[in-house]
């Protein structure tokens, strides 16, 4: 750690940029284990509020010739498809064609002014996601089920950074990073040439902080439920800016009619359905710069109308003094989170573990892929993990799935994102640094 960086807390910085982004403030229980953060009782240090927090980047490299991430004893791990361009979220449908959405952020001028947003910029493009959006879902087919795709097709292209997909019936629903729109869907299609049309406006504009918007259907195929980021950390451009946003939409596939389904989510992504109870769960980003092992991310299920807790409060009662005015009647309405995954670890790709071909223990949980932390020393996520569920519950501690995304001096081979059940069973992982589908089996 240097020491120079630990006793400059001013922001803004130039040294910062001396230092290439690298660790700049000391952390509060910095060089920890993660552990302490992970479970339905997370234990939580009390707040560091530095006024300049750590970012500690690992540079985005790819990976070298020959080399993979690690995978779990007892399975392997392959090459889906590769020369991908930043793919980040899957989705697999029913004839087992894999759709991926090779995207990226939109253009957000009013996101990450002044110099506090210079440096973020620069700490973002180093971790590989500077680069613009190809704005495409790409199909991809494994006809032979040798574990790698030989067909590969541009399925969609000219959408606004993508994300969230979902088919419902003979529509295949799209979450742009603004809308919701549908396109119609043949089994077996290669590529959609029809115009699609839009069902509903997403929270988008010029700041449009959190960007990606993902999408899941209900079981009866009538709803939609649409995940939106907030516009900021915790609040800090004013509550009139996060209105819809932080939140979980349910949308009406006839009418396109939409409400709030649950709220005080600071960004949640993936989503999926308990498969024993039919709930609703969800992964969520946590708040920054409050310490290396402050917020724990974490997994959580999602109850029509639960309120829990952001921008005011986290893991239940924990009030953020950093928000102004306060709202104590929110908080106390605050639902804790079922389960803690710790701190900065960037939990984004959320699956359900029914139907995998893996070793009988990973039969009932989550896999869960973690892209990893800019803002924490030492490094947490860049792996994906396995929550064991029993009884509709997560059950005990996460086992790593596939590890082995940073290099050793710290730079990031890959970094994933997506997570999804193949037809045969395998887990496939988008990683958006690698330009990779890896498939573990």
């Amino acid at each position: 750690m240097n020491t120079l960086a630990a006793r400059t807390r001013v922001w803004p910085s130039i040294l910062a940029a001396a230092l290439g982004l690298a660790s700049m403030a000391c952390s509060n229980g910095a060089g920890s284990s993660t552990q302490a953060g992970v479970g339905p009782n997370p234990m939580l240090p009390p707040p560091d509020k530095q006024l300049i927090p750590t970012v500690k980047v690992a540079e985005a490299v790819g990976w070298p010739a020959g080399l993979a991430p690690k995978p779990v004893p007892g399975t392997k791990v392959q090459r889906f498809a590769e020369g991908l361009d930043h793919p980040r979220w899957l989705y697999v449908l029913p004839n087992g064609d894999v759709l991926v959405a090779e995207t990226n952020a939109p253009p957000k001028p009013d996101d990450g002014k002044g110099i506090k947003g210079f440096f973020m910029k620069r700490a973002m493009k180093k971790a590989g996601a500077g680069t613009p959006s190809a704005n495409r879902i790409t199909l991809l087919r494994d006809a032979d089920g040798d574990g790698k795709a030989e067909t590969r097709s541009v399925f969609l292209a000219g959408l606004n950074s993508p994300f969230g997909m979902a088919l419902v019936g003979d529509w295949l629903y799209v979450a742009n990073t603004d809308s919701v729109v549908r396109f119609p869907y043949r089994n077996g299609a290669v590529r959609i040439e029809a115009a699609g049309s839009k069902l509903v406006d997403l929270p988008g504009g010029r700041l449009n902080h959190h960007w990606t918007k993902n999408l899941i259907a209900s079981r009866d195929g009538r709803k939609l439920y649409a995940s939106v980021g907030s516009n900021s950390n915790v609040g800090e451009n004013g509550m009139e800016v996060e209105r819809g946003r932080a939140a979980i939409w349910e949308i009406d596939v006839a009418s396109g009619a939409s409400r709030e389904f649950a709220t005080g989510l600071r960004n949640p992504v993936g989503m999926a359905w308990q498969p024993d109870t039919g709930m609703l769960w969800t992964v969520v980003n946590e708040r920054d710069e409050l310490g290396d092992d402050l917020v724990p991310d974490y997994m959580t299920s999602v109850r029509d109308g639960g309120f829990y807790g952001w921008p005011y409060s986290y893991f239940g009662p924990h009030v953020d003094q950093r928000v102004k005015p306060q709202r104590p009647d929110l908080v106390t309405k605050a639902i804790m989170p079922d389960y803690a995954l710790g701190a900065h670890t960037a939990s984004l790709g959320l699956t359900s573990a029914a139907g995998n071909a893996l070793p009988a223990r990973f039969a009932n949980g989550m896999f869960i892929g973690q892209h990893g932390s800019w803002n924490r020393d030492p490094p947490s996520g860049y792996r994906v993990v396995f929550v064991p569920f029993k009884a509709g519950n997560p059950s005990g501690l996460p086992e790593e799935v596939l590890g082995g995304f940073l290099g050793p001096q710290g730079q990031a081979f890959g970094r994933p994102v997506g997570v999804a059940i193949d037809k045969r069973g395998g887990l496939l992982v988008a990683d958006d640094v690698g330009n990779i589908v890896w498939r573990v089996d």
